[in-house]
């Protein structure tokens, strides 16, 4: 039994609290023994005032358009108190060095259960393994869009089943995605981007369950995409989202493991011996959807499985766009700012009539290899190192290595005269011929890149 308690009119008196699984031998020592009127300390953005409530286990509330049923399986109590504004961006600053442990531990402690974890059934399972090590009543709730992996929804069950808890599955509107799959087909993203998809399936349902929270948990790690996340705090006020009480700052992001390497999350979860998915094994970085997620090579990105057809800057799917920081350019397009890449002192920084030259020349003296990229895209800056390394290497070798900046107001000629798809792009040009020849594989490590120079300059 994961909790014993005695409720008498005073409130809780006592509780054990340990993990409930299947197998009759925990793979994790019990935490330990706690009262649970002595951890009741909530804060939130705003003064509010509290009812004085006590759920039994397990127990249903009145359905709503937040979260429902409620995953946690302990008794709980709120005390009546006006809770005052708290500094959170003071608070980020006071956490920034602390552990996962310790940040999960000030989020439950602080919200109650007013705060949930968001869980997207990849090796975010770590968030779930920290809040049960806190000792503190928690809750999970996932997004079902409809079109997750089968290794997906075995995981979920898996973890229920590990931790004794009941996954709280959030789902999209049945007439939306009627009407979406209707007028544009079951793969529509695949032609006109995933943003329409991803807003029905997943950024509409995450809205109504943050309506019934007042805090909530995520993954994110800075190291996820260094063009979109390379600045999350572990704790903000949510920049996109409402929660209870409406209106801005309405709403707490944690972000536990902000600061955490992905190879550390797994050092832990094999350390922790908790379920993870199958999918990992087969090459799965980033899972989400489906017909959206493929596995990664060796060397990419791990975002660079998800929307793989699209440019790299569309990697959110809008669940955490606050991250994204733009400017606009000359032509409208806008993008994350960040300083410019491939910084070698052998690498060619061409410019629009450099580039035009090169393509006109049909007796070139020397083979060229050149990256169209944009200094934002996350995949572009995964092969920063490499490419760089590259160019060191074939210095003095005869090869030109260069560098083309292809977005903003250069993206429409990269399409339509050097084969532009989506960044990177590299083309190599060869000594005596008029065209550039595409590099067509997603593996940009030094050696694949020089065996396939080698081949063909």
């Amino acid at each position: 039994m994961a909790m014993a308690a005695t409720v008498s009119s005073s409130g809780i008196t006592s509780s054990a609290f340990s993990r409930s699984v299947i197998s009759s031998e925990p793979k994790v020592s019990q935490i330990g023994s706690l009262k649970l009127l002595d951890r009741v300390s909530v804060t939130t953005p705003m003064s509010l005032k509290k009812r004085s409530s006590v759920k039994p286990l397990n127990a249903e509330p009145k359905r709503n358009d937040s979260m429902v049923p409620l995953a946690a399986t302990m008794v709980a109590q709120v005390a009546e108190e006006v809770v005052e504004a708290e500094d959170f961006a003071e608070l980020a600053k006071k956490l920034e060095n602390a552990s996962p442990l310790e940040i999960m531990d000030k989020a439950l402690e602080m919200f109650g259960n007013d705060i949930a974890i968001a869980f997207s059934g990849a090796e975010d399972v770590a968030l779930i393994e920290y809040a049960h090590l806190t000792g503190r009543p928690y809750r999970v709730f996932s997004l079902d869009t409809g079109r997750l992996n089968p290794e997906t929804y075995r995981f979920f069950d898996a973890v229920e089943k590990h931790y004794g808890i009941r996954i709280e599955y959030m789902f999209p509107d049945s007439v939306e995605v009627q009407g979406l799959v209707r007028s544009k087909g079951l793969f529509s993203f695949y032609e006109d981007g995933h943003q329409e998809c991803c807003r029905v399936r997943k950024v509409r349902p995450l809205r109504r369950a943050l309506k019934g929270l007042r805090a909530w948990i995520t993954g994110q790690r800075k190291d996820q995409s260094p063009g979109t996340r390379s600045e999350i705090p572990v704790v903000q006020v949510d920049p996109v989202f409402e929660g209870l009480d409406g209106g801005a700052g309405s709403l707490v992001k944690w972000n536990p493991v902000a600061n955490v390497e992905g190879s550390d999350v797994w050092s832990f979860l094999r350390t922790m011996d908790v379920p993870v998915n199958t999918l990992h094994a087969a090459g799965y970085v980033s899972i989400g959807c489906e017909p959206c997620t493929r596995a990664v090579l060796p060397g990419q990105h791990e975002r660079e499985g998800r929307w793989w057809w699209e440019d790299a800057k569309a990697k959110e799917c809008g669940l955490h766009k606050g991250n994204i920081k733009e400017n606009a350019n000359v032509n409208g397009e806008s993008k994350p700012v960040v300083e410019d890449i491939f910084k070698s002192e052998n690498v060619v920084a061409l410019s629009r009539q450099g580039i035009e030259n090169l393509v006109k020349l049909e007796n070139r003296k020397e083979p060229w290899i050149v990256v169209l990229y944009a200094p934002w895209c996350p995949f572009c800056q995964a092969m920063e190192a490499s490419y760089d390394e590259l160019a060191d290497k074939l210095a003095g070798s005869g090869v030109k290595v260069a560098k083309f900046r292809a977005d903003g107001e250069q993206k429409e000629f990269a399409k339509q005269e050097l084969q532009l798809g989506s960044f990177p792009t590299i083309l190599v040009f060869p000594k005596n011929s008029p065209r550039p020849i595409k590099y067509p594989s997603e593996k940009r490590d030094v050696d694949s890149l020089t065996s396939f120079l080698n081949l063909v300059r």
